[in-house]
């Protein structure tokens, strides 16, 4: 028994390593590649800040466009998946049958399970059919692409909620049911509170899918110079594209390090919705507790 404990330490401590040194040595060399092109050229190339920020002047060779394309393209993704994702993980936890809950299951790990560049082929044919049927003048678009990452990420909302829900005590429902709560009052003011940490990391995990794909992006609308979002039905920039793109095609060692700096910066604003979905669940479980 004492050869079996050690052995499983070591190969527990081995796999540790082999993770803390790939990630570290990933993001020691995108810091180091990566820093030096942070600077407010990289964002705006040689145009102003202002001017830039406030749409009165093109940037041509900074990242500005593709910052918010990626921040539009993830609100709007967001809009779409957040109301069914979570009532399904509601309803999955809280009102489905056994049946309904298997079958259900079933169809949310097969579409989990979907590759990115699957959903981006079912969205450029989506519009090719919609073309020849409805919208003969529509074409790869900003509202075309967040409805694929909707579909792409709703999974793993659904399947946040629906856990988090499931893994509160049953004590819970049975004092609720005790005070004479309805299914829905008991849902509403007990169990999605108690469960809104859990809930939250759904929406983070979500959003940092959203923020990184580029398979589905790439073949719904997203192209390398398009300027600022112009609204729905526009092309639009995104820095997974930018960066694919740059790797691609790059033409100096310049353009490549704007390629680093991008990547570095995508990574930092993924550290920071981490960071700040800490912060919320954090105060959200005090909240809950009475700290």
């Amino acid at each position: 028994m004492k050869g079996r404990e050690l052995s499983l330490s070591v190969l527990s401590w081995t796999a540790f390593l082999v993770v803390l040194f790939s990630v570290g040595g990933l993001i020691t060399f995108l810091a180091v590649r990566g820093f030096p092109a942070i600077n407010t050229k990289l964002f705006f190339g040689d145009t102003p800040a202002w001017d830039a920020i406030l749409a009165v002047r093109p940037v041509w060779n900074g990242i500005w466009p593709a910052v918010a394309g990626t921040m539009s393209l993830l609100l709007l993704t967001m809009v779409i998946v957040l109301v069914p994702g979570i009532s399904c993980g509601v309803y999955l936890a809280c009102f489905a049958s056994p049946r309904e809950k298997e079958y259900i299951g079933e169809c949310v790990d097969v579409l989990a399970g979907i590759p990115s560049i699957v959903m981006g082929l079912f969205g450029l044919e989506l519009i090719i059919i919609l073309r020849r049927t409805f919208l003969p003048n529509g074409t790869t678009c900003l509202l075309l692409a967040a409805l694929c990452l909707a579909i792409l990420v709703i999974p793993a909302l659904v399947t946040a909620t629906r856990s988090s829900i499931e893994a509160l005590p049953r004590q819970l429902t049975i004092t609720a049911d005790a005070l004479g709560m309805s299914r829905a009052q008991t849902v509403r003011y007990l169990l999605i509170p108690s469960a809104s940490s859990g809930i939250l990391g759904g929406v983070i995990l979500s959003m940092g899918r959203a923020m990184e794909d580029t398979a589905v992006i790439m073949l719904t609308g997203a192209v390398a110079n398009a300027g600022l979002p112009a609204g729905l039905a526009s092309k639009f920039e995104a820095l997974p594209f930018k960066i694919y793109y740059t790797a691609a095609q790059y033409t100096g060692q310049e353009e490549l390090m704007r390629g680093f700096g991008t990547a570095l910066l995508l990574l930092i604003l993924s550290w920071t919705m981490i960071l700040i979905a800490n912060v919320l669940q954090k105060r959200l479980k005090n909240k809950w507790h009475g700290n």
